[in-house]
């Protein structure tokens, strides 16, 4: 991780809406939620898979982002929440296939250190990007408006523009993750990662 660790490393519950995950504190390879649920929002597919599935506090949550984001006239829909480990592994290996190990690494998870598995996280996009995970979604109407008001509902965009050294991950506009309210204010007003949250 391209950050000073200065000892104060957060050791929560998994089951905590604040945990840390990333490639140095991975998740155990049988870890579940327990309260999975599907938050009422438009998605950009019509199949009840398990991508559908949040934590409840995320899913409510989410659920008022996006009742605020259409009243502000925007399009937000949900692409993928929930993956199990599993999932997660056959995501990491397609994309070992297509771009090589070193790629797959920069834009996707190995299994285990994936927020998604979690179920506090969720890719979004809109109509303007054709529903695309693509960083041009942070350039459309409704990138700008979560980079400027997911916080308001406990979310964060994990790994912002700028910080990739930090979050070892590329910039994903896309990717919100629900840590609460308080933790969400300090890091918008601060700028953070959630790396340097716990870590500075």
């Amino acid at each position: 991780m391209g950050i000073e660790k200065k000892g104060k490393i957060p050791v929560f519950h998994h089951d905590s809406i604040e945990v840390l995950v990333n490639k140095s504190q991975p998740l155990p390879m049988d870890y579940a939620p327990k309260d999975l649920t599907i938050p009422d929002i438009p998605f950009t597919f019509e199949e009840n898979l398990p991508k559908r599935l949040m934590r409840k506090e995320a899913a409510q949550a989410l659920e008022k982002l996006f009742k605020a984001a259409k009243y502000d006239g925007l399009q937000l829909a949900g692409v993928s929440a929930y993956r199990s480990y599993a999932r997660q592994e056959a995501v990491f290996n397609h994309n070992v296939k297509i771009k090589g190990e070193a790629e797959a690494e920069w834009v996707s998870a190995r299994p285990g250190e994936s927020e998604h598995q979690t179920g506090l996280a969720i890719d979004v996009s809109c109509p303007t990007v054709g529903y695309e995970l693509s960083e041009d979604f942070g350039q459309t109407k409704e990138g700008k408006w979560l980079s400027k008001n997911a916080h308001k509902y406990g979310f964060i965009i994990r790994y912002p523009q700028g910080k990739e050294e930090i979050t070892e991950y590329q910039y994903e506009p896309w990717h919100l993750r629900y840590v609460g309210p308080r933790i969400a204010l300090e890091i918008i007003k601060n700028n953070l990662t959630l790396e340097e949250y716990y870590y500075t």
